[in-house]
């Protein structure tokens, strides 16, 4: 695609690779999030390869990439900066299992980047993370309840699977929201140990707070609520949040495995001048590898260093994924990087609105530069919590995904996800993407 629409040249080859999956893989996918399509097509799409901004698939159609590997390839595909650095660690050894200089460096890194950062352990997965920033928390106070937020996503594991899609008779009545678990599987007494509680609902919050008094061991949130088609935090609601936690000796616990970075060096921290107990990163702290981090207050981290709290891992910051990460945060460190993914997703948010506005199709624009979402409700306002986002139009918003495809811009399949902008995205290729928001609403 050359900065003008493209129409797609079939997704045959895609087809017929789901088809032959289905006969070793579970439903033919690795992760449930994987059976993405939109659209005419029941099966995903198979991407080949990838260059800075741009994924091609098996058929040959190329796109623009807005999913960037769920916000993890920050820096680009096949990036030439981490491909170096990569080679010297694949030419050197990949995996020791023991102690190595990367993971110290990286760890002096994320200090410099995250104010909250007295120490840190480093994990694979974002899952993995929040299960040690929960155990820390559980640890340090004695307690075991933890509260969440309704539709915030915190990983697949057990811990936390709470609440993360239930339906609206699932959810239970606004004032005593039901804590759900997310899949068959997880255990009554995982859910109890879970209280629910709804997002920018100061009232809300409080009168949780007032019920579980002494119970709960932390609270956790995403600060932008990525998995709620980034839901902005209202003014002064993270405030309240950490001086109600400060106030009766609760862990504030920040999930920033989709803001950690890309919304600027500090990540939500120093966009909103919040400081949490604990943080946990992923996602662009690897640029595209499999690592991730929790760091937090010496006083929380130091039962972990003296062996007291247990957390392991014989992956945990191996040489390779360390050096990816060392990379990418050493260049998401300048905040002019930040600030050109900043600016580049804003242009894309603009031409949304301006599209919706001159079709005349509602809709919200929610998020930051970094990451942001587009949601089709009735009367054009912003989702507050995510109740809201039950009453969204889902369909337009697949209609909306699947012409943008057909214009070579790749893009989140779900309505309540978002958008992810790279470092790598050119003049030329924002213009391109602009080009095909404008022809995705004329064909809405």
């Amino acid at each position: 695609m050359n900065g003008g629409f493209q129409a797609l040249h079939g997704t045959d080859s895609s087809r017929a690779w789901f088809e032959r999956a289905q006969n070793s893989l579970a439903g033919g996918i690795s992760s449930s999030s994987r059976l993405t399509s939109t659209g005419p097509h029941p099966y995903p799409l198979y991407m080949d390869s990838g260059s800075g901004a741009r994924i091609r698939d098996v058929d040959g159609n190329e796109y623009i990439d807005f999913l960037i590997a769920y916000g993890s390839a920050v820096l680009g595909h096949a990036s030439p900066l981490l491909t170096q650095a990569l080679t010297d660690v694949i030419r050197a050894g990949t995996m020791f299992g023991t102690c190595n200089v990367l993971e110290v460096e990286l760890a002096e890194q994320i200090q410099q980047m995250v104010p909250c950062a007295d120490l840190v352990r480093f994990a694979n997965s974002g899952s993995e993370a929040v299960q040690g920033a929960v155990r820390a928390a559980r640890g340090y106070t004695g307690r075991t309840r933890i509260l969440k937020f309704e539709g915030h996503y915190h990983g697949w594991t057990d811990t936390l699977a709470i609440s993360n899609r239930p339906s609206e008779s699932e959810a239970g009545p606004y004032s005593t929201p039901r804590a759900v678990p997310h899949s068959p599987g997880i255990p009554a007494g995982v859910v109890d140990d879970v209280v629910v509680c709804h997002w920018n609902d100061v009232i809300a919050l409080r009168a949780v707070l007032d019920a579980y008094r002494g119970e709960l061991a932390a609270v956790i949130c995403e600060p932008i609520v990525a998995n709620n088609a980034c839901t902005m935090p209202e003014p002064g609601y993270l405030d309240v949040l950490r001086d109600e936690c400060t106030r009766r000796g609760i862990v504030l616990i920040f999930d920033e495995v989709c803001t950690g970075f890309r919304t600027g060096p500090a990540g939500a921290q120093g966009l909103f001048g919040v400081l949490p107990d604990l943080a946990v990163y992923s996602k662009a702290l690897g640029g595209g590898l499999p690592i991730a981090a929790f760091a937090g207050r010496r006083d929380l981290m130091e039962p972990l260093a003296e062996g007291r709290v247990k957390h392991g891992g014989t992956y945990n910051s191996s040489p390779l994924c360390a050096a990816a990460a060392l990379v990418t945060l050493r260049t998401l460190a300048d905040p002019a990087v930040t600030k050109r993914i900043d600016e580049t997703g804003r242009r894309v948010m603009e031409a949304v609105r301006r599209a919706g506005r001159d079709r005349g199709v509602p809709c919200a624009v929610q998020g930051v530069g970094a990451m942001f979402q587009v949601v089709f409700t009735s009367d054009g306002t912003p989702t507050r919590r995510y109740r809201d986002l039950l009453h969204a139009d889902q369909p337009r918003y697949d209609a909306f995904r699947h012409e943008l495809l057909k214009r070579g811009v790749h893009s989140n399949a779900y309505g309540m996800a978002c958008w992810f902008v790279s470092a790598a995205v050119t003049d030329d290729e924002l213009t391109a993407t602009c080009e095909a928001v404008e022809g995705a609403f004329r064909a809405l």
